[in-house]
């Protein structure tokens, strides 16, 4: 009975942890490919993909007006507040209870991309009942570039429904995901002595470990190659020496014995013999 209560048990573990990677993988493929654009252009792709960071998550946003409050959820792709389809939903609260409205689906979508920023427009949501000739809302998110926060706050700009077409939802996010990538200024000459301090940093420290600890080295000794780095720090002195040195030189063997011998002085002609007497 023991062995088959233990052999239960590992076969459930075995089916939950197939479970869960299953669930893994199900989530990994929301992305920004579940989004349908209307136009299925290059500029249109790469300004979505942008935005992959920001998916499988929720962004709300609560306001209030007078008695009314309404919450906003956003998902880039997915299904916001977990309503099937939509990718902005608001949830409102009134006297009849709570009511939710698609505002926009994702899969009639829209995206523009900038510098540093992406606008988001999900069409086709719920027609409105007595405004903007109860045609179909339109949600537009403004996500802006911010480095200092990855996945910022949703906020509500506006809702511009007094008019008789196009009427939409205006929301703004901030995050890092849609800056542009900072170009590196560091030259090629920057980046290589950088290279050559890591590499001698690691001679040096490598060398010295080795040394003591390995060899049992003291002292200087614990050096690495101190003795190929001493002979060529005499070679570098013996170099400079000879062709910086500032004392003077010792003259040539030929000059000097010319210079130090005496000249062996001629005697003097006297001709006082040859005056007359």
């Amino acid at each position: 009975m023991k062995v088959l209560s233990i052999l239960s048990g590992g076969r459930f573990l075995v089916w939950s942890l197939v479970f869960e990677l299953v669930l893994c993988g199900v989530f990994a493929t929301n992305s920004t490919e579940r989004c349908k654009l209307f136009s299925k252009s290059d500029s249109e792709k790469k300004a979505l993909n942008r935005l992959q960071p920001l998916t499988n998550k929720n962004f709300t946003v609560e306001t209030k007006n007078g008695d009314e409050s309404y919450t906003y959820v956003f998902q880039v792709c997915g299904d916001a507040g977990g309503v099937l389809g939509a990718g902005v939903i608001q949830e409102g609260i009134k006297e009849k209870g709570k009511k939710v409205t698609v505002i926009g689906l994702y899969n009639a979508t829209q995206a523009i991309g900038g510098s540093d920023w992406v606008m988001l427009i999900y069409r086709n949501g719920e027609r409105y009942d007595a405004h903007c000739s109860q045609e179909m809302r339109k949600a537009i998110v403004m996500i802006s570039c911010n480095r200092k926060t990855d996945m910022g706050q949703l906020e509500v700009v506006l809702e511009d429904r007094n008019r008789e077409h196009d009427c939409f939802y205006l929301f703004e996010l901030d995050s890092s995901a849609v800056c542009p990538v900072l170009e590196s200024k560091m030259s090629t000459g920057s980046l290589l002595l950088i290279i050559a301090i890591c590499l001698l940093t690691v001679y040096l420290i490598g060398g010295f470990l080795y040394q003591r600890l390995i060899v049992g080295a003291k002292g200087m000794e614990q050096f690495p190659n101190y003795a190929f780095w001493a002979e060529v720090g005499n070679l570098t002195a013996d170099g400079c020496d000879l062709v910086c040195r500032s004392r003077n030189r010792e003259e040539s063997p030929a000059y000097r014995q010319a210079a130090t011998e005496p000249l062996e002085q001629e005697p003097e002609e006297r001709d006082d013999h040859l005056l007359p007497m």
